[in-house]
């Protein structure tokens, strides 16, 4: 039976693989590999799924096996220290090199593929890429850079800056990200953070048709990073060296390489750090581990979306993200990545759909947003491009909405794999996402992640099924962050993640797991509403306001009021419309029929723009301090600070 307040599900599924498809997937035949060694039976994925979190250290053992990972030394124990979380140490005494187990391909099968929104494509093969990168590293290493040393990047998504992370962690020293749209002070929050010694950027970017000079910009951020010691420009658009105090891409690899060694480290060695949006103060800087990561990425990649080396897989992401770094990694399993770097509704709205053909995408990853705004602009791919090897799409970002995945299997193709995924930038990993050998259910995260102790705890702190709560891991995980930059005694870390339980990582999510075993995720803890005490996620309310063809756009907010909360949605309409009391009575309306009177706002404000973050999700927490007048900490990780004024001193926010 369908729990009140949730998208409508079903035992009936929108999709199901067929018996071929599901008995060559990778993850069915891990799992019988697994049955093979233990002398087990799982009768199905949940079961499997049980095992593998009440016996993880001998899930892990099997998948270390199993997927083979390049190591210069193997592992004297799997996990040390087990109970403790955080503290626990995976594979101890095993010593690897991330980027040659990205590099483990070296033939002419096409690794990267680059698109530019201005339709240049370039392509490299895995021999260039190892040869590119041995080019790179060589002159990072005759210029002193050495394990632990922290390389930055202001860069587009484009092959050089592949390059330029696999060079880094070939060396062991530690690559750091942020994509070119950022201020110099939401850059300088971050870089300024962990002293990098080298600055990879690009003298401009192409968005939207415009050239976006960054000049200025990177002299600016320069001037502010004391510890820089080289600025390396790479050419998007002509060879102008103006920035000052730099030295061109070109000239600083026209040395004789010496050959590419892969220094053979830890497996907890730091290999990224990445950071928190920083919306509510200064961006956190995560460090995450060069063995924890490919383990991970490795165990989704091959299970959970079954990639393989004829795949092409895809992700609409900038560097800033950490989809990037996710797409990246599918270099371990010898696929061809696409990287583009621009609008996705270049060229009519229609460049990713074309990419798909073009390049043949089988695996298409992109936002719950993209998928919203095709359908929003009456787009019907499944009869404008053949999609001919296009068998799974991916959503992150928010939550995917009930209609979105009905959009997907009507309008955009029947036969494919639609996998909602949710994670984040603080496992640079997923806690649940998809499975080729599981149906998809109508609204609902197909399943979690193998090795994932996760569950979702109701106000008493205990687990609980069919009805909503705070998303919690219970037991260590390979991904585990090592801990924040500069942070002694590792105060700030354990404040962020186990302050709520005991050694128990609360994720500051709010979701379900139904009936079933898939998941659903109503939005970010601190941003759920709490009219009557009564929580309501807003991915709930979103999920509903979707459906209207005149909303563009919205974000809900609990506003404090008489005592207690009221809630207040405000939109953006399409350009001829004006909210009236008619189209308010149908938001309104929608939302009662199809959620609880609680979920209905008591107040619809259209307004001419929402505030987002520079990976593009709503943030609710400035909108809600805007209009309850509080202090905005850190502007500068918003893609549209100017935005918030629109929310200031709002005079419908004063009446009843």
């Amino acid at each position: 039976m369908t729990t009140p307040n949730t998208p409508h599900t079903s035992h009936t599924p929108l999709w199901t693989p067929s018996p071929e498809r599901q008995q060559a997937s990778q993850i069915h035949q891990f799992q019988k590999a697994v049955e093979q060694k233990t002398g087990l039976r799982f009768e199905n994925y949940t079961e499997f799924h049980r095992w593998s979190v009440e016996h993880s250290e001998a899930f892990w053992e099997h998948w270390w096996q199993h997927c083979e990972p390049i190591a210069a030394k193997l592992y004297d124990k799997v996990l040390e220290n087990g109970d403790a979380f955080p503290g626990a140490r995976w594979y101890v005494g095993s010593e690897l090199n991330f980027a040659e187990n990205l590099l483990r391909f070296r033939d002419q099968q096409t690794a990267l593929i680059g698109l530019g929104e201005d339709g240049v494509v370039r392509t490299v093969s895995y021999q260039q890429l190892f040869g590119e990168v041995e080019q790179l590293a060589s002159a990072m290493r005759n210029h002193g850079i050495e394990p632990g040393d922290r390389i930055a990047a202001l860069m587009p998504n484009m092959i050089e800056t592949v390059v330029a992370m696999l060079a880094t962690t070939s060396i062991g020293a530690i690559w750091s990200s942020c994509s070119p749209d950022f201020g110099v002070n939401g850059a300088c929050d971050r870089f300024g953070q962990i002293e990098p010694k080298l600055l990879f950027c690009t003298e401009a970017y192409q968005y939207n048709g415009k050239c976006i000079d960054l000049g200025g910009k990177i002299t600016a951020i320069q001037n502010r990073l004391g510890s820089l010691e080289q600025t390396i420009v790479v050419p998007m658009f002509t060879q102008n060296d103006d920035i000052e105090n730099s030295i061109a891409y070109h000239d600083f690899i026209s040395h004789e390489p010496m050959a590419l060694e892969f220094a053979a480290l830890p497996f907890d060695h730091p290999l990224y750090i990445m950071y928190s949006s920083g919306t509510t103060g200064a961006p956190k800087c995560i460090v995450h581990s060069a063995g924890g990561t490919l383990l991970q990425h490795l165990k989704e990649h091959k299970l959970h979306t079954d990639l393989k080396r004829d795949d092409v897989l895809f992700y609409f992401t900038t560097c800033g993200w950490m989809m990037w770094n996710w797409l990246v990694s599918g270099l371990a399993c010898g696929s061809t990545l696409v990287l583009y770097d621009g609008s996705p509704f270049a060229h009519d709205g229609k460049v990713l759909l074309n990419a798909i053909d073009e390049h043949k995408i089988s695996i298409f990853g992109t936002s719950a947003k993209y998928i919203a705004a095709l359908e929003k602009q009456g787009f019907k791919p499944k009869e404008t491009h053949s999609l001919s090897a296009l068998k799974t799409i991916l959503s992150t970002g928010s939550p995917l909405s009930s209609s979105s995945f009905d959009y997907v299997y009507r309008d955009f193709k029947e036969d494919v794999c639609l996998s909602s995924i949710s994670g984040g930038t603080d496992i640079v990993s997923c806690f649940m996402l998809g499975n080729p050998a599981l149906p998809v259910h109508r609204g609902e995260i197909q399943c979690l992640g193998l090795g994932m102790a996760v569950e979702f705890w109701n106000d008493q702190g205990q687990p609980c099924i069919n009805e909503k709560g705070e998303l919690v891991c219970t037991k260590p995980f390979p991904s585990t962050p090592i801990g924040f930059w500069n942070d002694p005694e590792d105060k700030k870390f354990k404040a962020a993640y186990f302050d709520d339980y005991p050694n128990i990582w609360a994720h500051g999510d709010y979701g379900e797991i139904t009936q079933n075993n898939g998941v659903i995720i109503h939005g970010r803890s601190d941003a759920v509403l709490n009219p009557g005490g009564v929580r309501i996620g807003t991915a709930e309310i979103y999920r509903q306001v979707e459906k209207i063809d005149a909303v563009v756009d919205s974000v809900v907010i609990g506003q404090e009021w008489r005592d207690d909360v009221r809630v207040v949605l405000f939109v953006v309409l399409q350009d001829s419309v004006k909210l009236d009391s008619e189209l308010t009575d149908r938001i309104k309306t929608l939302i009662k029929n199809n959620t609880t009177i609680r979920h209905v706002p008591a107040k619809v404000i259209q307004v001419a723009d929402i505030p987002r973050t520079i990976s593009g999700k709503i943030v609710e927490l400035a909108v809600r301090n805007v209009i309850h007048k509080r202090a905005i900490k850190n502007k500068d990780a918003l893609a549209n600070p100017e935005a918030l004024a629109l929310f200031a001193n709002l005079e419908e926010l004063q009446t009843a």
